[in-house]
């Protein structure tokens, strides 16, 4: 395991954002997909600039246990930027980071992904999920 690298286990061609992008939309795409995290990428979709979490969407709760209905929620998600919302200090990783000092990073930082980085522009994305389907596959 200590000479696996970022590359031998991080999801290629994550979906992605765009700054302007609507929060409906990231709330969508995380539902349909079962995904947590949504990496943002600038206009010409190549160099990330954020990241937004589930957490971040995590105020559609707020607003339900404020009161309000699908409806209400929905305009409110409709009427909020990526932008608005986003991690813009993001903790990245490169390809050839080390397995081990990724996940010293997930854990010292408490963060459930790294984007992966390579000359500014985004390759992929590890997550914890990664992690778990590499110890899955090894196990066989």
């Amino acid at each position: 395991m200590k000479d696996l690298k970022v590359r031998d286990a991080m999801s290629a061609d994550p979906t992605t954002l765009k700054r302007n992008d609507k929060l409906s939309l990231a709330d969508d795409i995380m539902l349909l997909g079962r995904i947590r995290h949504l990496p943002v990428v600038d206009d010409d979709g190549q160099l990330l600039v954020g990241i937004v979490s589930q957490r971040d969407l995590f105020r559609d709760a707020l607003a339900q246990a404020l009161g309000y209905g699908k409806h209400a929620q929905r305009k409110l998600l409709d009427s909020l930027s990526v932008k608005d919302v986003m991690t813009s200090d993001v903790v990245t990783a490169s390809p050839d980071t080390s397995l081990i000092e990724a996940a010293r990073l997930l854990t010292e930082r408490k963060i459930g992904c790294l984007p992966v980085v390579e000359n500014r522009r985004l390759v992929g994305i590890l997550t914890e999920g990664d992690f778990v389907a590499l110890i899955a596959r090894r196990g066989n």
